[in-house]
């Protein structure tokens, strides 16, 4: 096959920068691509990414209702003149959750005129019926980081009232769009082997069709300074605080139980739910002046924060990739998670492993490294190592540029 560059088209429907995975993934494989010598333009609705000067960013707005600053606002009239925008908004008014949807029917129009300008068109998981159709019309792939059928199975599984059960069932309705699209990709692109398994499982897919790329950790910006002092008996966690997937309250039950006979701290690098579960279970466990939420943060100041800490958990309960753990291991701070997913292909023996949904494992996992600090300097030291030989975006864009020639080598057999 031919090795010159490639002019590549990469969609996201969301590209939150400063929350979630998919901001991180499409601002760093399009930065390793482009260091390869490939042309990258990205194509995304709001909120956006913050990508490099030489990345292109094309724009698809949307309503954009579920911007925090004016969440679930009522378009104006002439904005439902467009046929989009009223399916986009209708979805939303019935608690659905329309945007992937939406998405790939905005980039279809944008598309259409234009797809003698790329080689291949890469989809970030919006999955929808607008792919189906791009896929017709050039070479396509499509990175599924994990099947979002786990994150609704938990969410309606740690809901015990049924009207709220019901509505879980609404919001994640867009899966039956993402099940049918998925099963006509050809080449799909994901991020573990826990991943591959449980995806080709919840879809129905061949597992021939898949090629398995691992995340790679931003070097440049999570690395160790040990210019600053470590705390003592201070956890540090990552987490969309209100999500059931990630576990948070199981990391605060063992907290609560650690506090009887240590004074510890744990600050969350985000932000809670108003009057949400979380809240409310700090409250009950009356551990609230142990802990800390950061809110919104800098990356500089997320790196700050990693080097203050004594452990870094990862409590979640499921993880497609698991991209906390890769960028605690690589600012150097000790690492305990669970087996939930795909962290064990993450952490390896860098780190401490403990079943998810186990406040009683954490807890012993936790008083452990606190009171052994030789055992927190060798998983210090294994987890760095592990992240600079085997999880960089050099390696990861590398295997995705290979993913891309196999798929337009076969699409042009057809």
């Amino acid at each position: 096959m031919n090795q010159s560059s490639l002019r590549i088209g990469l969609l996201s429907y969301r590209s939150n920068p400063h929350c979630g995975g998919q901001g991180v993934y499409i601002k760093n494989l399009s930065r390793a691509l482009s260091d390869l010598g490939h042309r990258i333009d990205i194509l995304s609705g709001p909120p956006y990414p913050i990508l490099d000067s030489d990345i292109k960013l094309i724009k698809l707005p949307s309503l954009d209702l579920y911007n925090p600053n004016d969440l679930f606002r009522v378009p104006k009239a002439f904005e439902l003149m467009d046929f989009t925008n009223l399916i986009e908004w209708l979805g939303v008014s019935t608690m659905g959750f329309s945007e992937p949807l939406t998405f790939g029917m905005r980039a279809y129009k944008y598309l259409k005129n234009k797809f003698h300008k790329y080689d291949i068109i890469h989809d970030n998981q919006s999955l929808s019926y607008g792919l189906w159709a791009i896929k017709k019309k050039i070479p396509t792939i499509a990175t599924i980081h994990h099947p979002i059928t786990v994150d609704l199975n938990i969410a309606v599984k740690s809901e015990p009232v049924l009207w709220k059960k019901l509505k879980h069932l609404r919001w994640y309705s867009f899966l039956g769009m993402q099940k049918k699209v998925t099963k006509t990709l050809p080449h799909i692109i994901t991020v573990s082997e826990c991943a591959q398994h449980d995806i080709s499982k919840e879809f129905c897919i061949p597992k021939n069709r898949f090629t398995i790329i691992p995340n790679g950790i931003n070097t440049d910006l999570f690395y160790p300074m040990p210019e600053i002092k470590r705390r003592e008996n201070r956890i540090i966690v990552t987490n969309s605080a209100d999500t059931p997937l990630k576990g948070l309250c199981y990391l605060l039950q063992s907290v609560a139980e650690i506090s009887k006979n240590k004074k510890v701290e744990l600050i969350v690098i985000g932000a809670p739910k108003k009057n949400g579960k979380i809240l409310r279970q700090i409250k009950k466990l009356k551990i609230g002046s142990f802990i800390t939420f950061t809110g919104r943060i800098s990356d500089e100041e997320f790196v700050r924060q990693y080097a203050k800490a004594t452990i870094a958990v990862i409590p979640s309960v499921y993880e497609g990739f698991g991209l906390p753990a890769g960028e605690a291991m690589a600012c150097g701070v000790p690492v305990i998670s669970t087996t939930g997913g795909a962290l064990p292909e993450v952490v390896g023996d860098a780190g401490i492993l403990v079943p998810p949904a186990d406040p009683s494992a954490l807890t012993n996992a936790i008083t452990k490294v606190l009171n052994t600090p030789d055992l927190a300097e060798q998983l210090s030291i294994a987890g760095y190592q592990r992240v600079q030989n085997h999880l960089t975006w050099h390696a990861a864009a590398q295997k995705t540029v290979d993913a891309y020639r196999r798929a337009i080598y076969d699409y042009r057999k057809i």
